[in-house]
């Protein structure tokens, strides 16, 4: 048996085809141009916004906060809740405020631009701050419809009491 060498002679020339890989990008590229999508300008919204009347001096309550503080004692317990500089005995007391504050009937698209903002001490129980944002929040009718009061109700941040 005879062994021949073969690393004496040239390898032969490997030819890449071409056209296969040109027809493959060219997929791709009009792949890409096909699924392209074309998006309008951001903040570019056609509003015709009404022309600017005269200012009014009047603003009504609703489009402020309502501001309501928690305060607790040395245990935790609510010791006093104020809304308006005025102290409120119990969270029933709250509620009637609020709801004279907002009304009942205001409908839905009204309760959407009612706010409320809770400020409650850091060591204040957990359950008071519930039963804060149960009172002002709503209630529900005797027949089970739920009527909204508030919906957008902000805790601010509780502060650390000085040692």
């Amino acid at each position: 048996m005879k062994l021949r060498h073969t690393a004496s002679q040239a390898p032969e020339k490997v030819e890449i085809q071409m056209t296969p890989m040109i027809d493959i990008v060219f997929q791709l590229l009009i792949f890409f141009l096909f699924s392209f999508k074309i998006v309008t300008q951001e903040g570019d919204f056609n509003i015709r916004m009404p022309v600017a009347g005269p200012a009014s001096s009047t603003s009504l309550q609703t489009d402020l906060p309502i501001k309501v503080r928690l305060t607790a004692d040395g245990d935790g317990n609510l010791a006093s809740i104020r809304m308006d500089d005025a102290v409120l005995p119990n969270f029933t007391a709250l509620h009637e405020k609020v709801m004279s504050r907002v009304g009942t009937n205001a409908g839905p698209d009204a309760t959407e631009n009612n706010e409320a903002e809770l400020d409650c001490d850091y060591n204040l129980k957990y359950r008071n701050v519930i039963g804060a944002v149960t009172a002002i929040s709503g209630y529900v009718t005797p027949d089970g419809r739920i009527v909204k009061l508030i919906q957008k109700i902000k805790l601010s941040p509780p502060k650390k009491p000085e040692a």
